[in-house]
């Protein structure tokens, strides 16, 4: 078994799609739109078959927690970048871009060197190797 997808609600669908093929290389599908309900959404496809689906309906409510603090349920996505050089390289970019660094480049106590971003909607995103 594996995840075959994991989605995400947002405002604006065209910025979020720019941040994760800019940053994270990966492939947008076509858009999908369906007029009775104002649903758009894009598939967007990394590398290693996992996709990520980018959704938006104005009839969606904005979330209202913090993105700076944790909380229950799902609060991050993992994005595997190959290497070190390469997690330090994409928080850089993003910092030169103006985008929140959660936590800078490092080795955790399990293990992982990674970094945290926000993307453009304030979701974490862990950069790692």
């Amino acid at each position: 078994m594996r995840i075959e997808h994991v989605a995400i609600w947002t405002g604006d669908l065209e910025r979020l799609k720019r941040f994760y093929t800019k940053y994270f290389n990966c492939i947008a599908g076509n858009k999908y739109r369906n007029e009775s309900n104002d649903f758009e959404s894009y598939f967007l496809s990394f590398d290693n078959r996992a996709r990520l689906e980018l959704m938006r309906m104005p009839s969606i409510p904005n979330n209202l927690n913090d993105p700076k603090i944790q909380y229950e349920g799902i609060i991050h996505i993992a994005i595997s970048v190959g290497s070190k050089e390469n997690v330090v390289e994409i928080t850089e970019k993003l910092r030169s871009d103006e985008y929140t660094i959660v936590s800078e480049p490092q080795t955790t106590g399990d293990g992982y060197f990674e970094s945290c971003v926000l993307d453009s909607d304030g979701n974490r995103v862990e950069i790692t190797v």
